[in-house]
């Protein structure tokens, strides 16, 4: 299955982080993201969530990953956050109710191709008993 997907990752930069190591953040869950800072933050961009999946799978949350995409999904996108501290650890830990003091991660999809469900499949395909269902993972 080949998959048409835009992935924007957005982070806040404040006055007492090193940019550098809020992009190594980035890069530790989006390898494939191609970073530029802009003022107060960086914005990456890339086409796939192999390495975050990765992530999702050895941390065994790929109930909660799912959860977290269709409760951010609008149409053929879907959005969530991510709690930058963990982030700098390369640790997948979503960000729920009220921003953190050094901002989330903002994660943003849009899926062009297949559908959204099937794209979360693959990200984080459904378990039972916390198996992937999906024996192609």
């Amino acid at each position: 299955m080949i998959y048409s997907v835009d992935v924007r990752v957005t982070a806040p930069v404040n006055d007492t982080e090193v940019t550098d190591r809020v992009a190594d953040a980035v890069h530790d869950l989006f390898p494939e993201a191609d970073v530029e800072s802009r003022p107060g933050e960086l914005v990456g961009t890339c086409h796939g969530m192999e390495r975050f999946s990765e992530r999702l799978h050895e941390q065994a949350i790929l109930d909660t990953a799912r959860g977290q995409f269709f409760a951010g999904r609008d149409g053929d996108t879907f959005e969530f956050r991510l709690k930058k501290q963990a982030a700098f650890r390369g640790v997948v830990n979503f960000a729920v109710g009220t921003e953190s003091e050094l901002g989330d991660i903002h994660v943003r999809v849009r899926v062009a191709e297949p559908s959204v469900e099937e794209y979360v499949d693959h990200v984080a395909p459904p378990t039972e008993e916390g198996t992937p269902v999906d024996s192609d993972r």
